[in-house]
């Protein structure tokens, strides 16, 4: 992944990777009404939760790269 000839980082790649893992599994829920979260380990458990935070996490820092990235190219033009 290039973008405008900056490269983006194994941090960004994982955080991408993570927040297109929650809305899969979003999507299973809407459709299927199926968590696969819960599927694979125990409702209500510590390690669930921690799953959803760092999910959480990287979609903050997704959204924060988006406006980072936008404010650069602004700031160029």
């Amino acid at each position: 992944m290039n973008k405008g000839g900056k490269k983006v980082s194994v941090i960004q790649k994982i955080a991408l990777a993570l927040t297109i893992i929650g809305g899969i599994n979003w999507a299973l829920i809407g459709i299927f009404d199926f968590n696969l979260v819960t599927w694979l380990l125990k409702p209500e458990s510590i390690a669930s939760r921690t799953i959803y935070i760092i999910i959480g996490v990287a979609a903050i820092l997704n959204i924060a790269l988006l406006f980072l990235r936008n404010r650069h190219k602004l700031m160029e033009d």
